[in-house]
């Protein structure tokens, strides 16, 4: 089987964490590693991938498989997001609020990298409960994918936007 070639995307990958697991049998420990990826555009796509490998590098690649494949478009008005939302996962509880241009990307460290990657330059954020990052960002992709523009909800109710 050919090797297949490396497609050049815009897509950026941010790794948020590594984590090294054991799994003890009558032998010893057998040690694995798994690894929370953050794909995005930049531009109101976003996506997270989470798996496990023997080897970090090879954790990180499926992880970034894993990532590409789940995607989302997030809706953005301007540099920030449309309206405050939470978002939820198991116990992590994640809350997101607009901010004024000039404020930059104030939030935790896993929360930053799935904001960062959807494209949002203005943003106030703060995670509640437990703050386990793959937690934080399933919390922080919920929250995203309840975001509505404008259009969305006239839509929906029928109205037409003057």
């Amino acid at each position: 089987m050919a090797p297949r070639e490396q497609v050049a995307s815009d897509f950026e990958e941010k790794v948020v964490s590594i984590n090294r697991c054991a799994t003890v049998t009558k032998g010893g420990r057998n040690f694995c590693f798994s690894a929370v990826v953050v794909v995005g555009d930049r531009n109101g796509q976003v996506g997270f991938g989470f798996a496990k490998a023997p080897e970090v590098p090879n954790a990180v690649e499926k992880a970034v498989k894993d990532a590409r494949r789940s995607l989302i478009r997030v809706p953005l008005l301007g540099s920030t997001i449309p309206h405050e939302t939470w978002g939820r996962f198991g116990s992590s509880k994640v809350f997101v609020k607009p901010a004024a241009p000039g404020t930059g990307v104030i939030a935790g460290s896993a929360l930053r990298a799935v904001l960062e990657a959807a494209g949002v330059k203005d943003i106030l954020a703060k995670c509640y409960g437990r703050t386990n990052p793959v937690n934080v960002v399933k919390a922080a992709m919920d929250a995203l994918k309840s975001l509505r523009n404008r259009d969305d909800i006239a839509r929906v109710r029928g109205v037409t936007i003057e």
